[in-house]
């Protein structure tokens, strides 16, 4: 049908904010395109562009064309994409976002076995604490732990990461070394900044207490926890994963060893199910190696 052609011509001209830009990557006549989209717009009956001299802006009615419009063309294309990667490894460019101590640590040797099995894929990695937005940044997989904020995103869980508490010998030779959790109270706690950050949670077997914790640091980097413990300033609480390069030079030891923290999950959020064969590979080799983590 022509107007499934207009409607991918019509996302192509938001997604480049204008007619010019997408003319030039449609290697289309800008008239012709013009002329398009005021032929769909009079098939509807309703006006989506309103357009000036300097940019075009959405109406009210081309905003809920656009969202419905953008996911059609955008399965159209993987259907035809992933009908020719049956005859092909998978390639192209993977644009990831990910967490900066978790990718340090726990991805790095993952992503270089990954590159080394699929040599035609090229990667553009945005390593931040922040949440990336799929819908307006160009980014195909954005990984992160912790629970994922209720949304259209879709997750899909690479891992439960084993959590433990860490401190140096240096800090438990003058603070003393706590036997019960009640006693994190006494110490000076290194905590994740966030709503439980003065309350962690401990369980043992089939036990479960909370503690209210307290300490003079605060932050928002699982890297830094680690850094702050080794040099003595208190007790962190540390995926056992990240504190395990430092357990086995003795820059920090596990304290309450017969407790541990909640895991916590690592997941793997894009804006649709549909994925090109490039990012399903990605997070299934991710999903396939973290699973022992």
């Amino acid at each position: 049908m022509e107007y499934l052609n207009d409607m991918a011509l019509f996302v192509e001209v938001v997604k480049k904010r204008g007619f010019r830009g997408a003319a030039e990557s449609l290697d289309m006549p800008n008239s012709t395109l013009s002329r398009r989209i005021s032929g769909l717009e009079k098939s509807i009956g309703l006006r989506l562009l309103h357009r000036t001299t300097r940019r075009i802006e959405l109406t009210e009615a081309g905003q809920l064309y656009y969202e419905r419009c953008k996911r059609i063309v955008e399965e159209a294309r993987l259907a035809h994409e992933q009908l020719g990667e049956m005859l092909a490894r998978p390639s192209g460019l993977l644009r990831a976002s990910l967490p900066v101590d978790f990718a340090n640590i726990y991805l790095a040797p993952l992503i270089a076995e990954f590159s080394r099995e699929y040599p035609g894929i090229h990667f553009d990695f945005d390593l931040t604490p922040h949440q990336a937005d799929l819908i307006s940044d160009p980014v195909d997989v954005v990984i992160r732990m912790g629970e994922p904020p209720d949304s259209n995103l879709i997750a899909r869980k690479l891992a439960s990461l084993k959590r433990g508490f860490y401190a140096s010998p240096g800090y438990l030779d003058v603070a003393g070394e706590p036997e019960h959790p009640a006693e994190l109270v006494n110490h000076e706690c290194l905590r994740m900044r966030g709503p439980d950050a003065g309350r962690w949670t401990l369980t043992s077997e089939k036990r479960s207490e909370q503690v209210a914790v307290g300490g003079r640091f605060e932050v928002n980097s699982v890297g830094m926890l680690r850094r702050l413990a080794s040099l003595d300033l208190g007790i962190a609480l540390l995926p056992d994963g990240i504190a395990a390069q430092d357990v086995a030079s003795g820059s920090l030891r596990r304290v309450l060893p017969q407790w541990q923290a909640p895991p916590v999950p690592v997941y793997a959020l894009t804006e649709t199910r549909l994925l090109p064969a490039k990012t399903q590979r990605f997070i299934e080799f991710l999903r396939e190696r973290l699973d022992c983590a």
